[in-house]
This record gives C-alpha cells, structure tokens and sequence, in this order.
C-alpha cells in the first residue's frame, strides 16, 4: 500500500487498493492492513480523515467523561469514542469521535463493530472536516436513523444540537459558555427541563 501522508482535509483515498470507489462495504474495509491512518466509507466511498489535534482530543476526553458519568453509570447504557467501526449499511461505516449507545438498542454493539445508528453521535468540527461534519455525515447520520447529533465547533467554543424528527434534522440551536444544551436522548442528565445549565467540560468553560 502506498504510504500517504495524514491530509489537512477529508479526501478520496483512491490510491488505496481495492474495489472501485462508490464500491466499498465494510468487508473490503476491515480488510485493509493498519497503516496508521484514518478510514471512512461514506455512500461507498473509501475516505481519508485528518488525525486528530491534542485540542481535538483534549475536548472528546471531556465530552465522555462528562457523559460516562450520566449515561454508563447511571445506567442509561454505554458510551464510546474513536476508533471505533459504526456500520450504517454496507457502503457507510464511521468512526465518530463519541457514540452513545442507550440500554434498550444494546444489541446493535458487535464483538468488533456497532451495527446500525447509535442514540447519539457527537463529531468535533475541524478546518478540515466541518464540512463533511455538517453536510455529507449529517446526511447519512439522518438516513440511518441517528436519534441526535451533536456539531462539536471548537473555534467558536459552541455545539449545535441536531434532533431527528420525521427523518430530517432541526436544529436545536447552537450553544456557547454557559448557555443551556438541550438534549432528548438523556433526559436523567437534565431532570424535568431535559436542559444541562453549565459549560461542556473541555469545551465551552468561561475563559
């Protein structure tokens, strides 16, 4: 396999070999030899995305500390962050930076994958990836029947909530600093408002 630098931005990996792009599925994937690098299938499309910066990392540390306390042990279900496979159908498998997986779709997480749409999926927004983030993975998100995604927007220090309804997002509005962040997929963590008042841990504390 050709060696390729880490790209700044989401691209075709067309030089890796394999099926015809437009042609990849998740056997094809989990085939590749690990070279280091981040892979996506998007509408079976193999795609290259930038490694992550220590700020990236920095704010999904916060986020699942945050949440594996009100989802994992307050027994709502299980929280995950990347890499790890989420199989949306054959031709689109992500890795999200966290996943939300709620006790009553527990069956979907796999021995090396979860298989069909998590509760909640949360990406962190990058020069390089907020398009992607906001355009092409929000449109398979919602097809595959992602319940809520959360738009991580570090250069603004904001979140976009995005709730499903009929099969569309709403946006629920973007959230900064010690703005409330509404959510409908863990309610125990808002009590009766479903609202969190407070910053994100990592993310949006007063400066």
């Amino acid at each position: 396999m050709t060696t390729v630098e880490q790209p700044p931005v989401v691209l075709p990996a067309d030089w890796v070999p394999g099926p015809e792009q437009g042609s990849w599925t998740y056997d094809d994937y989990a085939a590749l030899p690990d070279d280091g690098q981040r892979y996506e299938i998007v509408n079976g499309v193999l795609v290259m995305t930038p490694a992550p910066s220590p700020e990236h990392q920095s704010i999904v540390v916060g986020i699942v500390s945050y949440l594996q306390i009100h989802v994992k042990f307050a027994g709502l279900g299980r929280v995950f962050t990347s890499p790890i496979d989420v199989d949306l159908g054959q031709k689109n498998v992500f890795q999200p930076d966290v996943v939300v997986v709620l006790n009553e779709h527990l069956d979907r997480i796999q021995a090396k994958k979860i298989i069909g749409a998590p509760d909640l999926v949360v990406e962190i927004a990058s020069p390089g990836t907020a398009v992607f983030d906001r355009l092409v993975k929000y449109e398979v998100y919602a097809r595959a029947g992602v319940a809520e995604y959360w738009i991580v927007k570090p250069a603004s220090r904001a979140v976009e909530v995005l709730a499903l309804e009929d099969g569309k997002y709403r946006s629920l509005g973007v959230f900064q600093g010690l703005e409330t962040l509404p959510s409908r997929i863990v309610p125990d963590l808002y009590g009766p408002s479903q609202t969190v008042t407070g910053p994100v841990p990592g993310l949006c504390e007063p400066s």
